[in-house]
C-alpha cells in the first residue's frame, strides 16, 4: 500500500486566527454522516481552536436536489430496487445524460450552497457528499467560489461525482481509487489517500477476545457478521440463513442499521435460534469487526474497508445494485474482498474465509485527513498575506 506524505505545517502558521472549516455532508445515512463526524473529531483534536462547523447541504441545494437525493432514494432502496441501477446508469454512467444531470445540479443548487458558505464564512470547504461536491467543484472552476474545495471519497469504484476537475484537494480511504480519482479530475489533480473517516479506534490493536468479551459473545467458536450498511438493506435475512448453514459457524450477528422493520422481523423470525443475535444501529463497529471471523455486507463503502482494518475477511453479499456492482468489481481485481452472487457462492465463500483467517492490511502509515485540511487552510492565508 502507497501511502501519502502529510504536509509539515500542523497548522502553526495560522497565528492567533483559528481556521475556519465548513463541512458538507448529507443525512441520508450514515455513509455519510458518519465520516462527517469523525473528520470534525480529527481536525478539533489536530487543531483545537479550529471553528469546525458541519451542515446538510440539502436542504440549501433547494426542494429538487433535496427530493431526489433523499425521498427517491428511501423508495428505491426498498421498494423497486432495479430503479437503482437504471439510475445509477442514467445519472453516472452514461456521458450524455451524465453531463445533463451534472448541468442540472449545478443550476439548481448554486445558490443555496453559495449562500450557505457565504453565511459560514469558511477558510475551506470540505464535502462528503458526491453531489455537493459535483457543484463545489464546477463553482471552483468557473472563478464564483473563492475557498478551497477538499472532496473526500469514502467509495472504492464509480467516482463520478465523487471526483470533479474544480476540487483543490480530493482524499480517498482507498489507494487503489487514486488512479479513477485521477481519470475523471485531471492528472495533475491533487489527491492522497488518509485516514480520519473511520473511528480511530480501528487503528488501535484490539484482541478478539478482548472484543468479545465486550460484547457480551463466547470467546470460543466461529462468529459471522451479517450486515445491510445503515440503511439495512438487500438480502439480509437470506444471508443469515444461509450462514447459518455453513459447517463451522456457532453464532451469526445480524447488524441492522437504521431499519427497525429488519430489527423486528428477524428478531421474530430467529427467535428459536440461539444462534442469531440481531443488533440495531451501532457506534461499536471497532468492536464487531475486532470480534468477528468474517463479514457479509451488502453495500461496500466504508465498512468493508473497516473490515480491512480489523483484518476481518469481507464478502460483498445481497444487494449488487447501481454503484455496488462497480465496487464488487474492484473488490475483486484488487483482492480486498471476495463477491458471492448467489447462495450457493456465499456458502462457499463463508467457509473459505472461516478457513483461511483473518487478513493483514497495514494502514498505520496513513496521514491523516485534517493534515491536508488543514494546509489547504495554511496555503489560502499565505497567498492572502502575499497579495
Amino acid at each position: 500500500m502507497s501511502v501519502a506524505t502529510a504536509p509539515s505545517g500542523n497548522g502553526l502558521g495560522f497565528g492567533a486566527v483559528p481556521p475556519r472549516i465548513l463541512i458538507l455532508t448529507a443525512s441520508v445515512g450514515e455513509g455519510h454522516d458518519a465520516p462527517a463526524r469523525r473528520l470534525a473529531d480529527q481536525l478539533r483534536a489536530e487543531r483545537p481552536d479550529a471553528l469546525v462547523e458541519t451542515e446538510d447541504c440539502l436542504p440549501a441545494m433547494g426542494r429538487s436536489v433535496s427530493a431526489i437525493s433523499e425521498g427517491a432514494a428511501r423508495v428505491v432502496f426498498f421498494r423497486f430496487l432495479w430503479l437503482w441501477d437504471v439510475g445509477f446508469w442514467v445519472f453516472a454512467r452514461f456521458p450524455l445524460t451524465r453531463r445533463i444531470t451534472q448541468w442540472m445540479l449545478v443550476r439548481f443548487g448554486s445558490e443555496g450552497l453559495l449562500r450557505l458558505i457565504a453565511s459560514h464564512r469558511p477558510d475551506v470547504v470540505v464535502s462528503v457528499y458526491p453531489n455537493a461536491t459535483e457543484v463545489l467543484g464546477r463553482l471552483r472552476k468557473a472563478g464564483r467560489l473563492h475557498v478551497p474545495v477538499c472532496a473526500v471519497i469514502t467509495d472504492l469504484a464509480g467516482l463520478r461525482y465523487w471526483a470533479t476537475p474544480g476540487a483543490d484537494l480530493h482524499l480517498v480511504t482507498h489507494p487503489e481509487a487514486i488512479d479513477e480519482v485521477r481519470e475523471i479530475a485531471g492528472t495533475e489533480t491533487d489527491v492522497h489517500c488518509v485516514h480520519g473517516f473511520s473511528a480511530p479506534e480501528f487503528l488501535i490493536p484490539r484482541e478478539t477476545d478482548e472484543a468479545r468479551r465486550a460484547l457480551n459473545l463466547e470467546p470460543g467458536g466461529k462468529i459471522v457478521i451479517v450486515s445491510g450498511g445503515g440503511w439495512g438493506v438487500g438480502d439480509v435475512e437470506g444471508a443469515v440463513r444461509e450462514v447459518l448453514a455453513v459447517k463451522g459457524v456457532d453464532q451469526v450477528v445480524c447488524l441492522c442499521g437504521h431499519n427497525a422493520e429488519l430489527l423486528e422481523s428477524l428478531e421474530r423470525d430467529f427467535a428459536s435460534d440461539a444462534r442469531v443475535r440481531a443488533e440495531p444501529f451501532t457506534h461499536e463497529m471497532p468492536e464487531w469487526l475486532a470480534a468477528a471471523d468474517a463479514l457479509v455486507h451488502s453495500t461496500g463503502g466504508l465498512t468493508v474497508l473497516e473490515a480491512l482494518m480489523r483484518g476481518c475477511p469481507a464478502i460483498s453479499y445481497g444487494w449488487g445494485r447501481g454503484h455496488v456492482r462497480l465496487h464488487n468489481r474492484a473488490f475483486t481485481h484488487f483482492g480486498l474482498a471476495e463477491v458471492a452472487a448467489t447462495p450457493e457462492e456465499l456458502r462457499t465463500a463463508v467457509a473459505d474465509a472461516l478457513e483461511r483467517g483473518r487478513t493483514s492490511f497495514d494502514f498505520s502509515d496513513l496521514p491523516s485527513a485534517a493534515s491536508f485540511v488543514l494546509s489547504q487552510v495554511e496555503e489560502r492565508r499565505a497567498v492572502h498575506a502575499v497579495v
